[in-house]
Formats: C-alpha cells, sequence, structure tokens
C-alpha cells in the first residue's frame, strides 16, 4: 500500500508517539520495585548488587540497541515500498539476529561479566550477589536482544500501543513475581534474577503473538530472502554504523558520570539528580524521534518527496513544542523537583546552582534527537556515525577547556555543547539527505 500526504496528520503523528512516552514512562518504576524489593530485607549488600548487576547487563544490551533502530528505519521503507516480502524478512532477521546474539552472550559470559565487574570494583560481597545475579539473568539474554527487533518492527507498522503494551506486561509480570520470590518466598537478589528471566522470556513470547501479522503470509518462510546476502549486508551496515554511534555516544554520558565524581559529595549527588532531569526530557522527545524514524522512512520507501518534508516538518514541531513545555515546567517548577528528590539542604543548595543548564539543555538537544529519528528512518547510518565522531571530539575539546577553568559548571556547558555540536553537524547533513534521496 503506498503511503501519501493526506493520511499524515497531527493525530497520527501523537498515535504513534505518546504510547512510546507511555512505556518509557513505566521503565524507572521497575528499577525502582527491584530496589525497594530488596530493600526490605535490610541489607546494604543485596541493594549494591541488584544495582551493579542491573546496570551491566542493561549495558550489554543497550550495546544491541542498534537492533531496534534499524529495524525500524529499514521496515518503514519496506512498507512504504509496499514490499510485503521483505517486511517480514526483516521481522524474522530481526528476530534471528537477536537470538543468536543472546545465545553468544551466554557462552561467552564469564570473561565478559568478570571484566565488567572489574570495572565496576564493589566489596567481594556485593560482586558475588552480583555475580548470581548476572549469571541468572543472563540465560533471558536471546529473548530481551530479540525483543530489540520485534519492538522496531512494531514501531514501524505504527503499532505503538502493541509497544506500550508489551511494556506493561513484561514489567507487570516482573513486578509480580518480585514481591513473591523477594518478599514471600525470601529467595533475595536470586529472586529478582529469576523475576526478570521469566518476565523477559514472557514479554519475548507475548511480542511474537504481537507480530504474528508478520506470520500470517507465506513471506517468512522465504529463507532465500531472509538470508539474501545483498540485504544481510545492508542490515549490517545499518546496524554497525548505529552500534558506534550508539558506543560515542554512551561513552560521552560515562565519561560526564565519571569526571563528575571527581568533585565534592554535595557536587556529586546534585549532578545524580540534575541527570534525572535529562533522562525526562530524552524520555518524552524519543515519542516524536521514533514516529519520525516511521514516518520518514515509510516516506522514503514511497519516494513521495511531500510526505517525506510534512513527516520532517510534523514531528519536528511536536519536538519542538514538547521540550519547549520541559523547559519552561524547569525553569517554574525545578526547585521543587529538587526538594522533592533531596532533603539534604547541601546538595539541595548546589542542584539550584546549576539548575539553569536543565532549563537549556531540553531546548540545546532537540535537534540532536530529532535529526536521529530522521536520519534512522531514511537509514543514512553513515552520516549518523561520523557526525557523531566530530561531536564527540567537540565535546572532547570543550571538556579540555572548561572544565580546568569552571569545574561543574564547565563540565555541564561540554555536555550541552556536545548535545548542540550534534544538532549542527546532523543539521548540515540534512540538506544532502532530501537531495540524494530517491523522491519525487
Amino acid at each position: 500500500m503506498q503511503t501519501n500526504s493526506i493520511g499524515l496528520s497531527h493525530k497520527r503523528v501523537l498515535g504513534v508517539a505518546i504510547p512510546i512516552v507511555l512505556a518509557n514512562a513505566t521503565i524507572p518504576i521497575l528499577g525502582a520495585v527491584d530496589t525497594a524489593v530488596v530493600g526490605q530485607l535490610g541489607l546494604a549488600v543485596p541493594i549494591g548488587a541488584v544495582g551493579i548487576g542491573a546496570i551491566i547487563i542493561t549495558a550489554i544490551y543497550w550495546l544491541f540497541g542498534f537492533l531496534r533502530m534499524g529495524t525500524t528505519g529499514l521496515t518503514a521503507q519496506a512498507i512504504g515500498s509496499g514490499e510485503k516480502s521483505e517486511t517480514s524478512a526483516l521481522l524474522v532477521r530481526g528476530i534471528i539476529i537477536g537470538v543468536v546474539a543472546g545465545l553468544i552472550l551466554i557462552v561467552t559470559q564469564v570473561p565478559v561479566f568478570l571484566g565488567a565487574l572489574q570495572l565496576s570494583p564493589a566489596s567481594i560481597e556485593v560482586e558475588d550477589l552480583a555475580q548470581k545475579y548476572l549469571q541468572i539473568r543472563v540465560y533471558s539474554a536471546p529473548a530481551a536482544i530479540a525483543l530489540f527487533g520485534i519492538t522496531g518492527w512494531l514501531i514501524a507498522k505504527e503499532k505503538t500501543r502493541a509497544v506500550l503494551l508489551l511494556q506493561l506486561v513484561l514489567n507487570g509480570i516482573n513486578i509480580v513475581l518480585d514481591l513473591v520470590f523477594v518478599l514471600k518466598l525470601g529467595w533475595g537478589v536470586e529472586g529478582v534474577a529469576i523475576a526478570t528471566l521469566i518476565a523477559e522470556w514472557s514479554g519475548f513470547i507475548f511480542g511474537l503473538w504481537l507480530v504474528r501479522e508478520g506470520f500470517n503470509n507465506s513471506y517468512w518462510k522465504n529463507w532465500t530472502q531472509i538470508f539474501d546476502r545483498v540485504r544481510l549486508m545492508q542490515m549490517a551496515k545499518v546496524n554497525g554504523d548505529i552500534m558506534i554511534r550508539s558506543i560515542l555516544l554512551e561513552i560521552g554520558f560515562v565519561s560526564f558520570l565519571f569526571l563528575g565524581s571527581s568533585f565534592n559529595d554535595a557536587t556529586l549527588a546534585a549532578n545524580q539528580i540534575l541527570i534525572q532531569f535529562l533522562s525526562i526530557t530524552v524520555h518524552a522527545l524519543d515519542g516524536f524521534a521514533f514516529a519520525a524514524e516511521t514516518l520518514v522512512g515509510q516516506a522514503l520507501g514511497a519516494k513521495n518527496r511531500l510526505l517525506f518534508r510534512r513527516a520532517v516538518v510534523m514531528t519536528s514541531q511536536w519536538g519542538l513544542g514538547t521540550v519547549i513545555l520541559m523547559a519552561l515546567s524547569f525553569f517554574v517548577f525545578g526547585n521543587s523537583i529538587i526538594n522533592i528528590m533531596t532533603t539534604a539542604e547541601d546538595v539541595r543548595t548546589v542542584s539550584y546552582e546549576y539548575l539553569p543548564w536543565m532549563v537549556a539543555a531540553p531546548l540545546a538537544g532537540v535537534a540532536a534527537w530529532m535529526l536521529d529519528g530522521i536520519f534512522i528512518g531514511a537509514t543514512r547510518t553513515a552520516d549518523m556515525r561520523n557526525m557523531m565522531f566530530i561531536s564527540f571530539c567537540v565535546y572532547l575539546i570543550a571538556l579540555a577547556i572548561l572544565l580546568p577553568i569552571y569545574g561543574n559548571h564547565g563540565l555541564w556547558g561540554s555536555l550541552i555543547i556536545f548535545s548542540i555540536a550534534r544538532g549542527v553537524t546532523l543539521g548540515f547533513k540534512y540538506p544532502a539527505l532530501e537531495a540524494s534521496a530517491d523522491l519525487k
């Protein structure tokens, strides 16, 4: 079915975006419940073990986030061009890649987890419990990574309500089992890990049911097309570019947290509180960036220039409106939010001082986030990789200049410059993207 500009409306953009925003809102709830249930054991060690274990496994899984983004862009283009066989093939490819990657992680878990624990040293007791947690969680890796492909396919199909439902089911099962295994049965850290293991496999099975449309035809069994060398190479290139880009982005944020730990305790705590403002912004913007991925990809697949521009403009309008609202909210209610998050007066005082950076952050980052969505939808991932490298270099230069002079203000300023550089560099590439795209 060919897509046309008449069918693209603000209602359609919101229909894609809002369920993603709501789905993102459920993510921190699960982490809070995991912490709360082990917190009832009355010991610090289990809390630390779950915290470190969850960070390690989440970071490893996050490296495969390219599967979600690559699947969305390629599938949206296949939908736009009416290639039903390739649409189904991309779903199967995504699932196979996820399952195989998960199995490889299971096989290589010993050196991977050993290296990860060395990077985040803790007491022997915490490390021992964290290792037990990881040894259980890793057996859900095939399901958890394959879910990236399933989610990307659903987003490309504009079935974001299904994505929300999937997130609610997965997190709901996890929370219920947390309460049963830890509070009722007393399984401690292992109980938290088993709860997540069962929840992720349940989510995978439910996800397969949600994408049953992709299997309700004979295309998904066309192994010649699924394993077509040219299409596999294209998928590998797209995913490889996104992975490199994502690693550079992650290094940027990890270095921010690492450098922030060199300041006094109050400043370190304030940074941890203020980073939550950024997290809220990212979760809100993700909905409209995902909408851009889907709608831009479909327009490119349909070779419809008018639809392409309309998708870019409409999703960006909503993204800009969202960050303006968030910046105003942080300006008006920022102090109150800080007061809710901490009762320590010294931390509050320091947080107030750096709050203006949080007002600026959404405005500075909107171009980068929206252009990421546009370029993913267009699968111009080499540009994303290259511009991220340039932006990362700009960030390092900013750190070298500003951090020694302005301290924590210089650190926040460098992070803001990083966001601006990402938006500016991709912005320079946008005209070439549209000009070189096969649009009519």
